[in-house]
């Protein structure tokens, strides 16, 4: 295919590569199927190499559309001759095709249009030409009908000679790549809005490089230009830009020289300017979006992949003052065992009755943790918590609450628990990422998690698209209990779906637990294109074969099994002992299908063998002593858990209501270029605190050993 080259290209990779990863994207391949158990045929790609692929293959896809739109275009004008064709169909810069598509435009009536009815298009033509001196001369044969004198013939034909320049691809290349060079991004505060546009200050006069306008402040400016307090624009300088135009159409130094030149630079201020500095405007736009994007589905990535507390039996609290904190108890699979609502803070301050409550319910129900939302009461409650002496060791988790109300207003939340009102729900919910926060997150919408920038201002289909595929890829290389998970934590893994997902949810209420990966194939409607795509990525634990509770692939079975005769022995026994896999020769077992890529990823998963590869969960505490922005000082070292990265630095909690600012020039004693190389999502870290803004409620922190 065309493509193929270009993609690899672009991509810097072989050509194979791509064509490889496009024939299995057609045959309803997933991204994590293609990058886990098809290595072979992609030359190893990573799910982002794939994903890239299939961006850029919907985007030249897309452009091909739009080349055939313009050629039919042209056709029916009667204009397509075989040299334009050609050159469509081998351009793959919309741009450029765009660009020699201009002239055959269909037209709104311009005002070189006008000028043309009127009969004044020989007129630019002799000007164009420049022989002679007088252009006044040249404009008195068309002083006639609507047109009163000689001038505004001129003026005219100045119109088509603008339109000319405007349809000049060389002039638009010219002016594109001074944009490129030069442009601009200035913003201005819309005058008598200076204190409507307050949190814009920073912006009320900027004048930057657009090449070196961080995606972050580009998207400040146009959020700020959309709600109308500033004033956008981009722009080169326009004496460099004419000056790269007047060569191309100003052949002489005489009277019909000028007038020409005047078009030019009528052309040029009314016609191209505008068409590139929107195209400038669109494409910045659009990298700040891939760049915000990208920081947002990072930080996703690693939410989900947050470390978890596992099969626990835990309480959770949803901390509040006037209504309570609402209290549940949960068992080790996350099911609801109790709930009720205590009072410890103002203005009921039932805290001795409370603090009985609690220790009672930790007693009863063994539980093992207890998990505290961050949000308001959220400090008081983890303090409260703290001074009740229980029978047994509990440990105290703080976890974000971003998203549990969203959750509990949800239809899935409904659909859980019918019988119970927002509070409980949510409470739950605080409850359960605790226990797993990948498997509690996949019920929110991502973008109600409050890890992104700008997250309204960006493309939104974009957006989705990215999230989504962001939660496939971290639900898959997790893998999922089959027999524990919901139907919403079945719905991402690959070639599954809502349907699949709820058709095992149901064979699993009328069948009872799986016992093996083989059964998945007595699902309705589950073929074996599905069964493909999804078994690897599905566990068993006890299951009658101990490879169902690893992510080796049913379709390689026979290759461990093969492994454990070959050495006289039993696949759990193969499994179980270190010694026994060291004699193995991979080399032997290589087939045309199965290489050594996926040989290594057989032994890899023979070695953990269903352990979950996330991080151990660690508890954490505030500084006791600091609960209000009030109590901070320039100096004093805090620890603090990291609630958000952006590309110009990282928000962290220090146990106060506004997260502080760790900026990117004080993330380390070293040049830091992208923050996420230094902080990471959830990560425990100690900051100084730079600056306190108690008005503006402000906090800058550093992490610089200084």
């Amino acid at each position: 295919m065309i493509y193929n080259a270009i993609i690899a290209k672009s991509l810097n990779i072989q050509e194979r590569q791509v064509a490889n990863t496009l024939k299995l994207l057609s045959e309803g391949s997933t991204i994590p199927f293609i990058s886990r158990y098809r290595k072979e045929m992609t030359g190893e790609l990573n799910e982002v190499q794939i994903q890239e692929i299939q961006e850029q293959f919907e985007k030249y896809t897309e452009l091909e559309k739009r080349k055939d739109s313009i050629l039919k275009s042209i056709e029916e004008q009667g204009k397509l001759t075989p040299e334009l064709k050609k050159r469509i169909l081998e351009s793959w810069n919309i741009n450029e095709i765009e660009d020699i598509y201009l002239p055959f435009k269909p037209k709104r009536r311009t005002r070189a249009e006008i000028a043309k009815e009127k009969g004044l298009e020989p007129l630019a033509k002799i000007i164009m030409r420049q022989i002679g001196n007088d252009a006044e001369d040249a404009a008195l044969p068309f002083v006639k009908g609507d047109i009163a004198d000689a001038k505004e013939a001129i003026k005219g034909a100045q119109d088509i000679i603008a339109e000319w320049v405007n349809e000049n691809e060389e002039a638009r290349d010219r002016v594109r790549k001074n944009f490129s060079y030069e442009a601009e991004i200035i913003s201005k505060v819309v005058k008598s809005k200076e204190n409507e546009a307050e949190k814009y200050r920073d912006y009320f006069d900027i004048h930057e490089p657009l090449k070196r306008c961080s995606s972050h402040r580009l998207l400040a400016m146009r959020r700020g230009e959309t709600e109308g307090f500033l004033r956008v624009s981009i722009t080169p300088d326009d004496e460099h830009s004419l000056e790269r135009l007047y060569p191309l159409f100003v052949k002489g130094n005489n009277d019909l020289s000028r007038v020409v030149s005047e078009a030019v630079n009528g052309s040029y201020k009314r016609l191209i300017k505008p068409s590139i500095e929107t195209e400038f405007a669109a494409s910045s736009k659009e990298k700040a979006d891939d760049e915000a994007i990208r920081v947002f589905a990072e930080n996703l990535r690693q939410l989900l992949l947050s470390p978890p507390l596992g099969q626990k039996r835990v309480l959770a609290i949803d901390p509040g003052y006037r209504t309570g904190c609402k209290v549940v108890c949960l068992d080790a699979q996350g099911n609801l065992l109790h709930n009720e609502t205590i009072y410890p803070h103002p203005p009921q301050n039932e805290r001795t009755m409370a603090m009985k409550k609690i220790a009672k319910m930790v007693e009863a129900y063994n539980i093992e943790a207890i998990s505290i939302g961050n949000g308001t009461a959220g400090r008081e409650t983890e303090n409260f918590i703290q001074s009740i002496q229980f029978d047994r060791k509990v440990q105290v988790f703080v976890v974000s609450e971003s998203g549990a109300s969203i959750y509990s207003a949800s239809p899935i939340a409904r659909e859980e628990f019918p019988n119970y009102d927002v509070t409980v729900r949510g409470a739950v919910s605080i409850g359960r990422r605790l226990m797993d926060p990948l498997a509690e997150l996949v019920k929110i919408d991502p973008k109600s998690i409050g890890v992104g920038q700008y997250q309204h201002d960006v493309d939104q289909s974009k957006l989705k698209k990215a999230l989504d595929q962001t939660v496939i890829n971290s639900v898959n290389l997790v893998g999922v209990n089959l027999n524990t998970a919901s139907k919403h934590l079945l719905t991402y893994i690959s070639g599954l779906g809502p349907q699949l997902a709820q058709n095992i949810v149901d064979y699993r209420a009328e069948n009872g637990a799986f016992i093996s990966r083989k059964q998945l194939k007595s699902v309705p409607r589950l073929g074996e294109k599905a069964f493909e795509q999804c078994a690897g990525f599905l566990r068993i634990q006890d299951a009658q074969n101990p490879l169902d509770n690893t992510a080796v692939h049913p379709e390689s079975y026979n290759i461990v099994e093969l492994m454990a005769k070959d050495l006289k022995t039993s696949v759990s026994e193969l499994i179980s002992n270190k010694e026994l896999k060291k004699q193995i020769n991979l080399e032997k077992y290589k087939t045309d299908k199965i290489g050594l890529p996926t040989l290594h990823d057989i032994m890899e998963e023979l070695d953990k063998q269903g352990r979950d590869h996330r991080e151990t969960i660690k508890v954490f505490e505030f500084d006791p002593t600091i609960h209000t922005i009030d109590d901070l000082k320039i100096g004093l070292k805090l620890p603090g858990i990291v609630t958000n990265v952006t590309n110009f630095g990282a928000f962290v909690d220090v146990g106060i209501k506004e997260n502080g600012l760790v900026h990117i020039s004080e993330l380390a004693d070293k040049y830091v270029s992208n923050p996420s190389d230094v902080v990471s999502l959830h990560q425990h870290v100690e900051v100084r605190v730079i600056g306190v803004d108690r008005e503006r409620k402000r906090v800058q922190l550093s992490m610089k050993e200084g």
